[in-house]
This record gives structure tokens, sequence and C-alpha cells, in this order.
């Protein structure tokens, strides 16, 4: 699950912006255009592979998750995980100064969809793979512009919708009858891939008015509670004790959320918005790549045809995104 609370959008900069996942939190405050001068000692190379560390990271949590849910009912998990994230990431927060009434609305928004895209992406792992979910949720930087489209009225190029194209091709062929069809996992996690890309639409237009690193601290107390509230009301709770999901709370918390965020919020001082999101694309790569080392998943002929559809309509995505920028600062 990648981390999809952290600085992962972009203007309308969505494409393979995840998580992600504060999660799996990708992510998503936006993406600074251009080159910025980082903290000295993040040389190019530094921050690259501060940014593919993280992606690997959040790509690994695929797999971590699915294990994680053989133990614990997916809310009362999601419930632990934020809590303790949010203890985490309270030190790295500018908290000194009260919310204000607009930034607890932003808050709210964005966590009434972070905690609806990580409990339905849950319960989706429940009955689908860790890749298979991994390249599905990755449509969310794929149909961010055009929820931008619909709802703000964001214009976008050509290339982006030839990218939906590609990627929903790519989900036809991963989800195909050879692969066991389009099961309840794989239905649940489409509408992960829907909710995300609208959280990373609107964490890139609250960031422009708001801190962001407050903004991403806001959204996990709120999953955290919301996520508990729900648990009590709908699920039969289950948290079985066990070494290996204390393990597995504590990795999501601290590594795929706030350690992540930390090597995220430094390595894109340091290069471009378009250059980021290519890196941010390997998500579901990790992903597949820890789940047939762990899981023994591997994909047929028809399912690898499916995963690189979609992630060229992910770099598809990130190229047309790239060209609206320059045409916007040409212009």
């Amino acid at each position: 699950m990648g981390d999809r609370s952290g600085p992962r959008g972009r203007r309308p900069g969505w494409a393979c912006g995840c998580r992600r996942d504060t999660g799996g939190c990708r992510p998503s405050t936006r993406i600074r255009h251009g080159k910025v001068s980082a903290r000295p000692g993040v040389t190019r190379r530094r921050a690259d592979l501060l940014l593919i560390t993280a992606a690997a990271v959040w790509g690994v949590s695929f797999v971590v998750v699915k294990d994680a849910l053989t133990s614990a009912s997916p809310l009362i998990f999601l419930a632990a995980r934020f809590t303790i994230a949010t203890i985490v990431l309270a030190p790295l927060a500018n908290l000194r100064s009260r919310f204000s009434a607009a930034e607890l609305r932003a808050g709210l928004i964005l966590t009434l969809l972070l905690a609806s895209g990580f409990a339905t992406q849950a319960y989706g792992l429940q009955y689908t793979t860790p890749a298979r979910s991994a390249f599905i949720v990755a449509m969310s930087s794929v149909l961010a512009p055009l929820i931008a489209l619909v709802l703000l009225k964001h214009r976008t190029g050509w290339i982006v919708f030839l990218a939906l194209l590609v990627a929903g091709v790519g989900i036809y062929f991963l989800t195909a009858p050879d692969a066991g069809g389009l099961n309840r996992g794989d239905l649940w996690t489409l509408v992960t891939a829907v909710v995300f890309g609208g959280h990373i639409v609107a964490v890139s237009e609250f960031s422009k008015r708001f801190d962001a690193q407050r903004l991403v601290w806001l959204q996990l107390p709120g999953t955290a509670i919301g996520s508990l509230i729900a648990a009590l009301l709908l699920e039969h709770i289950r948290f079985d004790w066990s070494p290996s999901l204390v393990a597995a709370l504590l990795f999501l918390a601290v590594m795929s959320t706030a350690v992540a965020l930390v090597w995220q919020f430094r390595a894109q001082r340091e290069m471009s918005s378009a250059r980021a999101s290519l890196i941010f694309c390997f998500e579901p790569v990790f992903a597949a790549l820890t789940s047939w080392l762990f899981w023994g998943e591997t994909f047929s002929v028809s399912q690898g045809v499916g995963a690189g559809l979609i992630f060229g309509g992910m770099v598809l995505a990130v190229i047309g995104e790239q060209r609206a920028e320059a045409n916007e600062l040409s212009g």
C-alpha cells in the first residue's frame, strides 16, 4: 500500500504519484516544479537513491499488508497502523500553531478520501494478490487528471486520454479469464484507484494554500480515528497479537510512513516533478518482485502484458503532464 498522504501529487500533476501510502500513507502533497536547491550534501545521485528506496518500501508494503491481514481485520489494523504513524510523525510536523478552520476542513476532506482508499485497498487485498493490487492502484495516477478535468475543469492533453486507454486495456489483460478473471478483490481495488485519484487531486489543490507537512500529519489521526469508529460499527474485530503482526505494524508506520516520507521530502528538492513521477512508476514493479519472492506469485503471459500496459500508461501520463507544464510555462 503505497503511501498516499505524502508529497506525491503534481500540478495538475499526478502521474505515478501514490501511493502512493502513508499507508501505501501514496502518497501526496504537491511536487515542486523543476529543480529546487536541496539541503547541503543531497546530491542528484543520492536523491535518486532515496526516492527509489522509498518506492521500494512502498512496493514491499503491499505484501506486508497482505500478510498482516491474516492476523487482523482490515479496519482495526488500519486504526493501529495510523495511530503509530501519528505518534512517529508528530515531531516532524509543524504543529506549533493551532490549525485554522480552513485547514481542518481541508484535512477532513483529505482524511475521508485517504481512509476510504486504504479501507477499500485492505479489503481488496483479502481477495486478490499483492502484485495485482499494486498495478490496479497505480491506475490512480492515470485517473487523477481526468478527475481534475471533470471536477475542476483543468485542461489536459490528448496523451493523458491515450494513457488511460492503454492502462485500461492493461487492466483487462491483468484480470483476464486465464488469470482468474475480475474477482471481488480487484473490484474493491478499482474503487481504491478512483478514490486515490481524487485524493491526489485534492492534495494538489489544498497544498497550494496550506503547509504541506501539516496537511500530511493532519490526515493521520483522522484516518486512525475514522478507521477505529468504522471497525467498531462495521466489522467483526480480529486482532491476533504476534511478533509478525507487530513487525508489520512497525514497518508500515515507521518505514513506509515516517522514514520514507522524510526520504521523499529530501529527494524531491533535488529533481524535477517528471523525474520523481517516473521513479514512482516503479512502485508496483517492486510490489510484483516482492510478491514473487515471498508469496511465489507469478504472472501469466496475459497478466504480464497487462502489467506492462499499465506501466506504459503511467509513463505516458507523466509525458502528458510534462508537456502540459511546458505549454503552461511557455504560454
